[in-house]
């Protein structure tokens, strides 16, 4: 059998989204700054796109800026608003210790630059509180950024009640939502965000776009110079067809979305139980606040690259954590923001999908996860000395 549990990474060109872009490949292919018909056709598509994305949100389509993903969009979001604190003398950003490297490594830049940064504590149970946030907000601080779900626990922060600390403090509240939007309701205005992070493959639409959402007032600093597309604040030709494709893309994710929230999240809740089972193991993360459909264990006395090469051989595609640090023998800086040691942090196994998996897959899951981890645990010299007491169990 073959099985694509790898979601959180990347998705599939859904179908929808595959029929909208393709006559703007062919057809409808001219340039939408130019001002001839073709040019202005393409224009069309683009704030036709626009209007949806920002539907879906619940923001203006004006606080809508295209990007190449969410990488981008972090960067342009938590940079504008670094430039604007730093007018005012504000120097000092609020951020996780479990956020995605495209925040950290901004910050880290930032940084060298002259900015405070305060990198809050993650619980074992994934999350960030409000009151923690409350704490740490200074007078001079400019920026709060919290992702909205994590990349490779899958856990939901308190972003609604997290906006409104920010909002009650006067200070601007950005969001990775990468994770979050086309898998749970996200509403800009109701959540409490002045700025968001959305990239379209993770949720069916194509790879190398995305968008960024800020609050109408918010002045962006651009982080491409050149034309003066997307008014000004991104220069380049737009990519209309994979602007289109996100649009259809999100569209389609977006509806009847509860329904299935509860068809993944069942099929989670499955697979959970039935990892559960393998002795010292253990599910990463708050087992119910988090997004429907990515599950993260960790299993003591193995390798996770072991793992995940062993079960590429029966069929099944995973992953052990981003997909960004998948070249880093590092353990997960995820798992370790969250109290697992370095022992078990490498042992780790992150599974993703959408309602499309199958319950026969998902049995699959659990049988061949289990079978690998015996195996590797069979021929593991560390597995022996905990067996013979040598060592003590962590999990």
């Amino acid at each position: 059998m073959k099985v694509y549990a790898d979601n959180a990474a990347t998705t599939s060109l859904g179908e929808v989204a595959f029929a909208a872009m393709k006559p703007y490949f062919t057809e409808v292919y001219g340039n939408p700054s130019s001002l001839h018909s073709a040019g202005q056709e393409a224009k069309e598509a683009l704030e036709r796109a626009r209007n949806a994305v920002a539907q879906e949100i619940g923001a203006l389509p004006s606080e809508i800026t295209f990007t190449s993903g969410g990488s981008e969009a972090d960067n342009q979001a938590i940079r504008s608003v670094a430039a604007l604190g730093a007018k005012k003398g504000k120097k000092h950003i609020i951020s996780t210790k479990f956020e995605h490297h495209a925040v950290l490594h901004t910050l880290e830049k930032l940084e060298k630059e002259g900015f405070e940064v305060t990198l809050l504590d993650v619980h074992e149970n994934g999350i960030v509180t409000p009151e923690q946030v409350a704490e740490a907000i200074r007078e001079d601080t400019c920026l709060v950024t919290i992702m909205y779900a994590n990349n490779e626990i899958g856990t939901l922060q308190p972003i609604r009640e997290i906006g409104a600390v920010c909002r009650e403090k006067k200070v601007y509240f950005h969001t990775d939502a990468v994770q979050a939007v086309g898998h749970v309701p996200v509403n800009v205005k109701d959540d409490n965000i002045d700025l968001l992070s959305v990239s379209g493959h993770k949720f069916h639409g194509p790879k190398g776009i995305g968008f960024l959402y800020a609050k109408r007032g918010i002045l962006l600093s651009n982080v491409i110079e050149g034309g003066a597309q997307e008014r000004g604040k991104r220069a380049g030709t737009e990519n209309i067809p994979a602007i289109v494709g996100m649009a259809a893309a999100l569209t389609e994710a977006n509806t009847n979305l509860s329904e299935k929230m509860a068809i993944v999240s069942k099929k989670r809740d499955r697979l959970i139980a039935g990892l559960s089972e393998i002795p010292h193991g253990a599910l990463n993360g708050d087992r119910e606040h988090r997004v429907p459909g990515t599950v993260n264990f960790c299993f003591e006395g193995i390798e996770g690259e072991s793992l995940l090469l062993l079960l590429d051989d029966k069929g099944i595609c995973a992953s052990s954590g981003s997909a960004c640090t998948s070249g880093s023998l590092d353990p997960s800086h995820v798992l370790l923001a969250i109290g697992r040691p370095h022992e078990v942090a490498h042992g780790s196994l992150r599974l993703s999908f959408d309602e499309n998996m199958s319950d026969e897959a998902i049995e699959y899951l659990i049988e061949s996860v289990k079978d690998v981890v015996s195996y590797l645990r069979n021929m593991s010299p560390v597995w022996r000395d905990l067996q013979a007491g040598k060592r003590e169990y962590i999990l």
